[in-house]
Parts: structure tokens; C-alpha cells; sequence
């Protein structure tokens, strides 16, 4: 038997860090904006004659062997013998998946580029095994255990939850948590699509970050009710609101301003969300591009971000980012699953 699942990873709009629970709660009109890309994690299951399970990860260019007996919960919570599989062998768990199966995955994304690929392979793997066992799948059930699963093995605070949506839904989402709950809404349309394809670049900027930390850090400032923090965060979540309404109004040019101001005042949350190369690289270009809208993907401190952009400045942008010594990632909007 074979499953093959692959399941979209995210670039955020608006609205990072507002779906930490509870500062979801706590602010008004909370919402947090990403789009489903073609850049896709990937999960190949299939049955085999081991004695256990053997992890292919493309991402590690490695591959892991576990006996059935392996999977104890001391092994897997200490994660000493399955180590960068930790997370991969505790979702495993959740079926008692042990033997004769073996799993290839891939994030789909570049390792620390902020765009969620562990959370999206993680849903995507979840989402495999519930096809591969016949077992009823259920979203938010996926979304609310490889989420716990995940916080636990990052031990850095509590997770957000934007990115497993995309992974299962495709399309342009708003996401919202509600006590004891969360939902999302689609917001797809072919226009919308293709207005955001030709007026944003993808960047990977090849810094490494720790998301947790930068998340942890906010977090915890957010709760020492620093004023700063809890200004910033109130800022984000307004902008958040206002990009959600201007898209419903097809104001298109104003959704591309917001996403600009929304990366302005998430550099205020800390002082290493954009590194100086990448403020550097900014500023070179707009001497040749006139202003352009930055956006740090995910917690920010490295990986992706997205610049925002005139249609006709895209290809050229893409030549001269590629001369300052970053990387573009091209992507397409995925649309809505069926």
C-alpha cells in the first residue's frame, strides 16, 4: 500500500504572532492573512517488510532507521535516540504507527526560512496516516494535535497556529482562535490571486533565525504587559483588521500599503526581526526601485521575507537581489482544495 499527501506551506500577509493563544483572546478583531504556495511538503507512506519504521527525510539528506521496540514514550520524549526525528516519531505515535511502514518526507521549504514547512509536513504527515490507517480525518483535530505535538518538541512557549491551515486548505486564508476554538475563512479569488503574485517577491535571505525564540520573547514581553510590546501588538492587530476589510473591498493597492506598515511595526517587536544585511539589501534596491513594502516571514530574525513592489519592477527586482547575494523563491497561490 501506498499514500503520497502534499500540503501547501505559507507565506503570512498580516497578523504573525496574533495567533498565540491567548493574545488572540485578549486583542480585538484578531485575524492573521497568509496564502497557500507551490512550495509543497511532501509525505510518501508505504507499507514494508522492517520491523519498524524507516524515515527518508529529503531535507536531512538522510535515513533513519527504528525498530518497532524504539518507540517507547522515554525515547520519544527525550528524543536522544530520535533526535531531528523527534517530531516526525511522536506524530507516528499518535497512530501507533511502529512497524512495516516507511516514510519519506520533505519540508518544502529552505531549512529556517520562516515559512512554517516542519508545521506544514507535520499536518501533511498527520494527514497521510489518518488515508494510510482509514481513520476519519478531521482539520482542526489535525491542526490541534500536530500543534500541541509541536510546542512540545520546540520547548520554547506556545505555538501559533497559522500555519497548518494552509498545508490542508489551500488558497488565501484569515484565520481566527476563538475560546476553545479555531476557524478560517477563504478568502480565494482569481483577482486577488493574481494581484498579490505580480506585486510581492519572495526572498530567502539564507540567515539563520530561531522563530521560538523570537515568539518567546514577544510573548513574554506581551504578558510583562511592556507598553511597547502591547502598543506594537494592538498596532498589528488593527492593521490585521483593516487588511482583511480592504480585501473584502477589493481594495487591492490598499492591502499591499497595509502589508508594508504590518512589517514596519513588527520590527518594533524586537530589535533582531530584520537583520541589518536584510535592511541593507532593502535600501540598495529602493535607490534603483523607489519604495518597497518589507515583510519578515514568520517570526522574522532571517530566513524569507517578502518585499512588496510595482508589477513591472518583478523581473528586474528578481536579477538584482540575486546580484546582492540572496535568493528569490519563485511561488504561485495555490487554490482551494476541494
Amino acid at each position: 500500500m501506498q499514500v503520497t499527501k502534499e500540503g501547501s506551506v505559507r507565506v503570512d500577509l498580516v497578523g504573525g504572532t496574533l495567533d498565540l493563544e491567548p493574545i488572540n483572546l485578549i486583542l480585538p478583531n484578531v485575524v492573521t492573512l497568509n496564502v497557500a504556495t507551490s512550495l509543497k511538503a511532501k509525505v510518501v507512506l508505504e507499507s514494508c517488510d522492517f520491523d519498524g519504521v524507516e524515515i527518508v527525510s529529503s531535507d536531512y539528506g538522510k535515513t533513519y532507521k527504528f525498530q518497532s521496540s524504539d518507540f517507547s514514550l522515554e525515547n520519544l520524549y527525550s528524543g536522544v535516540l530520535f533526535k531531528e526525528m523527534k517530531f516526525v516519531g511522536q506524530i507516528l505515535d499518535l497512530f501507533e504507527a511502529r512497524k512495516n511502514l516507511k516514510v519519506t518526507l520533505s519540508s518544502g521549504a529552505p531549512a529556517g526560512s520562516g515559512l512554517g514547512g516542519s508545521s506544514a509536513m507535520g499536518v501533511t504527515l498527520y494527514s497521510a496516516l489518518c488515508e494510510f490507517f482509514n481513520r476519519p480525518f478531521n482539520l482542526y483535530e489535525a491542526v490541534q494535535k500536530v500543534k500541541g505535538t509541536e510546542g512540545r518538541i520546540l520547548n520554547q512557549g506556545v505555538p501559533g497556529y497559522q500555519d497548518y491551515f494552509p498545508a490542508l486548505t489551500g488558497g488565501i486564508l484569515a484565520i481566527r482562535g476563538k475560546a476553545g476554538e479555531l476557524e478560517y475563512e477563504q478568502l480565494y479569488t482569481e483577482e486577488l490571486k493574481e494581484y498579490l503574485e505580480s506585486h510581492m517577491t519572495l526572498v530567502y535571505s539564507g540567515l539563520s533565525r530561531d522563530s521560538g525564540i523570537n515568539n518567546w520573547d514577544v510573548y513574554k514581553a506581551f504578558f510583562d504587559k511592556d507598553p511597547s510590546i502591547r502598543e506594537a501588538m494592538s498596532n498589528i492587530a488593527e492593521i490585521s483588521h483593516d487588511t482583511y476589510k480592504s480585501i473584502l473591498d477589493k481594495d487591492y493597492e490598499r492591502v499591499l500599503e497595509l502589508i508594508g506598515e504590518e512589517g514596519k511595526a513588527r520590527v518594533g517587536l524586537a530589535a533582531n526581526i530584520a537583520p541589518s544585511e536584510i535592511l541593507e539589501l532593502k535600501e540598495s534596491l529602493e535607490k534603483q526601485f523607489g519604495p518597497l513594502g518589507l515583510k519578515m516571514c514568520g517570526a522574522g530574525g532571517g530566513g524569507c521575507f517578502i518585499l512588496t513592489h510595482s508589477p513591472d519592477s518583478k523581473t528586474r527586482l528578481k536579477e538584482e537581489i540575486s546580484k546582492l547575494g540572496m535568493e528569490v523563491l519563485d511561488f504561485c497561490i495555490d487554490r482551494p482544495l476541494q
